[in-house]
């Protein structure tokens, strides 16, 4: 009974980080889940399963508050269950941890170019109500997304978040509203190629169940942040997230020492914090 609350805890904060800022639920819950000595293809499986009710009530949650763009929803769901799919069906052979640092450098950059875009370059007026996504810029997106979520058990929003974060005029709160809500079929999608690939025997449903629990009483709560938080503070979060998870998994790859792992946290912090009271008084001064 204690394990079933701490997990669901866990999924709740997994949730409530992913349905607000649009990424974190996989990375958060594999993380967790591999420290406990689960293997990664099993990890994964258990948080797909899971994903497949807690991303549903998000995208009920998320439709509701008129935080999704419908035509790049279905835009990215086909390409995304795809390309998830196949990473759920061939996740055992694939070389992930030999790429996934210099995904993560890649997402770092974008994260920082997302915070400066935000503060210096982006005006008030100049936000859309929907997002600029044609269908062939949707296709390898969401196959690489996709493929990405399935095979490191968390992917489809640390990728596509800043990606589509970094485009001239997109909305913050339409972007996290519609990637939340298109990874209920990226879940889909990888379950139904893990249960190809590895059975029913061999998923953990202690696990699926604490996440589930915790991340269906998560849903709705950050489905209203992101309808009330405004666009230009919700921005400033998601790009100081992204950097900082992402240096989180670079350091893991290319160590540095205590000391100094210390304070380039507590330089990033700063920073963030920094963007955050910058961004407030800008928005101010348009009023």
């Amino acid at each position: 009974m204690k394990k079933l609350i701490i997990f669901s805890f866990i999924g709740f904060l997994a949730q409530l980080i992913d349905g607000s800022l649009g990424m974190a639920y996989g990375v958060t819950s594999s993380s967790l889940l591999l420290t406990f000595g689960i293997a990664p293809a099993i990890a994964s499986a258990s948080i797909h399963i899971s994903e497949v009710i807690t991303t549903a009530a998000s995208g009920i949650a998320h439709i509701k508050f008129g935080n999704v763009d419908s035509k790049a929803l279905y835009k990215l769901v086909i390409p995304g269950s795809i390309g998830a799919f196949m990473g759920a069906c061939f996740l055992s052979n694939l070389p992930g941890d030999i790429v996934k640092p210099y995904i993560s450098l890649f997402l770092l950059m974008l994260g920082i170019y997302v915070i400066i875009r935000l503060l210096f370059k982006v005006k008030k007026n100049s936000e859309k109500q929907n997002l600029n996504l044609s269908t062939k810029q949707a296709i390898p997106l969401g196959l690489i997304a996709g493929f990405a979520d399935a095979t490191g058990g968390g992917g489809w929003g640390p990728l596509m978040t800043p990606i589509l974060m970094s485009r001239d005029g997109n909305s913050a709160r339409k972007v996290v509203g519609t990637v939340d809500t298109s990874e209920f079929a990226i879940a889909i999608s990888a379950t139904l190629g893990f249960l190809i690939s590895l059975g029913w025997q061999d998923i953990n449903w202690f696990w699926v169940i604490a996440l589930m629990l915790g991340g269906v009483i998560a849903a709705p709560i950050a489905a209203w942040l992101v309808r009330v938080m405004p666009s230009y503070l919700l921005g400033v979060f998601v790009g100081g997230f992204i950097v900082l998870t992402n240096v989180w998994t670079l350091l893991k790859v290319w160590p540095i020492s205590d000391l100094g792992e210390i304070f380039l946290y507590i330089v990033i912090f700063i920073f963030w914090i920094v963007a955050i009271i910058f961004a407030s008084k800008k928005n101010q001064k348009n009023h």
